[in-house]
């Protein structure tokens, strides 16, 4: 690891903290569960949710683990990235039996010649047509590819590794959060800096469009700011949190900002007002992400409400009501760390993955175990299609899978 980044114990989750976390606490998590629900007396999976081998396509060829994973929001291609610094994507869709891997090769200058940068790929995001896949390295580089694998163009500005990058809706910026402290706004079509903002005092973590142009950040400096492309300081700042924070995410109109942190609080703030507008409490070791479901007012599902799902160390997933400020349900499946989870595009189901090596999809309604899948390695990402009937994985033994849940 840069050494930049070893200077701090226990930086950026989707690599540093992985590497080194998980090997000093792998198999102790599990005993730390506390009291178990009346849920967790069934643990065996029975056969009607266990997903069979029939059901799952294991796709080799990354040969170091796999952070990320993410499905083309048009085509089922399905996006991986690895600390063997590539990417590469798989094409799912129907006709093929073996699928077709591209592999892109993240390489730099040296010399005149083209080597591979040896760094992870820590991030990648598909614009909003899924004709271009950005993706974000530990070699401070962000690079934008085509759906055949050519790389169309590299951004250059960050000095040290890039932990987060997203497209924006429109598919003409592209934002990135780097150990440097900053975050780029960068022009997708020349692949110059539109404007860097360096409003942290640590590395930031993760960023998230709020609109086309405005933009929240967080860091592990505890402080959250949301920016806006032509405006030289931030217009607003959000602090409450007292540990780093390792994950932001607007909701889906825009209007209220979720966070967690180490400090195993969740918080949501609004642009009205400077404290936030809950602080919810209930995990009981750091949380690590989370995720907004695609459900209320002016989304594709609006007869549904809103909740927010966080995904803990303490092994628990919980799915919470954002407007009256509670938890709905505890999931208490998983035996170890939880690192992602996703919702379906229809908002009624939630797929979770652990470093117990299981993905388990819930009912968001009920609470209840639909399906469940036992991998070879622990579950650093999960991920829809845009069908909500395949569910991807990535995972530390260098495997992503892929789950048919059609007919299931």
């Amino acid at each position: 690891m840069p050494d930049v980044v070893t200077s701090r114990q226990g930086q950026q989750k989707p690599t540093a903290v992985v590497k080194n976390e998980l090997t000093e606490t792998n198999g102790e998590e599990g005993t730390t569960n506390s009291v178990p629900q009346p849920s967790d007396v069934a643990m065996e999976v029975d056969g009607s949710i266990e997903i069979p081998p029939s059901k799952t396509t294991v796709l080799r060829g990354h040969e170091s683990e796999v952070f990320i994973c993410a499905w083309n929001p048009t085509t089922d291609l399905l996006a991986s990235g690895s600390g063997d610094s590539t990417a590469r994507i798989w094409d799912m869709s129907d006709n093929s039996n073996s699928p077709n891997q591209l592999v892109l090769r993240h390489c730099i200058q040296r010399g005149g010649t083209e080597v591979p940068s040896n760094k992870d790929v820590t991030s990648l995001d598909w614009n909003c047509d899924g004709t271009l896949l950005a993706t974000g390295s530990y070699d401070g580089y962000a690079r934008i590819w085509t759906t055949d694998g050519q790389l169309a163009s590299t951004l250059g500005q960050h000095k040290g590794p890039i932990f987060a990058l997203k497209w924006n809706k429109k598919g003409n910026y592209i934002l990135s959060a780097g150990v440097d402290k900053t975050t780029i706004i960068w022009d997708a079509a020349s692949g110059q800096c539109t404007q860097q903002f360096s409003f942290h005092s640590a590395p930031a973590l993760d960023v998230d469009w709020q609109t086309n142009q405005s933009f929240a950040s967080c860091s592990t400096d505890q402080c959250i700011h949301v920016c806006k492309l032509g405006v030289d300081k931030p217009i607003k700042s959000f602090q409450g949190h007292t540990n780093e924070v390792n994950a932001i995410k607007w909701d889906p109109l825009g209007n209220l900002l979720a966070s967690c942190s180490d400090d195993m609080t969740l918080k949501i703030w609004s642009m009205k007002q400077d404290t936030c507008v809950h602080d919810l409490q209930a995990h009981s070791k750091e949380i690590y992400t989370i995720k907004w479901s695609p459900t209320g007012p002016g989304t594709a599902n609006p007869n549904m409400s809103l909740i927010l799902a966080s995904a803990s160390f303490d092994s628990t997933v919980r799915l919470w009501d954002v407007e009256r400020g509670h938890c709905i349900h505890t999931l208490t499946k998983h035996t170890e760390p939880v690192y992602s989870v996703a919702f379906s595009p229809d908002g009624k189901f939630l797929a979770s993955g652990s470093f117990d090596k299981c993905v388990h999809i819930w009912s968001t309604q009920s609470g209840h175990l639909v399906h469940s899948y036992k991998g070879t390695g622990g579950i650093f990402e999960v991920c829809w299609n845009s069908r909500g009937d395949k569910v991807g994985a990535s995972a530390s033994d260098g495997s992503v899978f892929v789950l048919d849940l059609r007919k299931m």
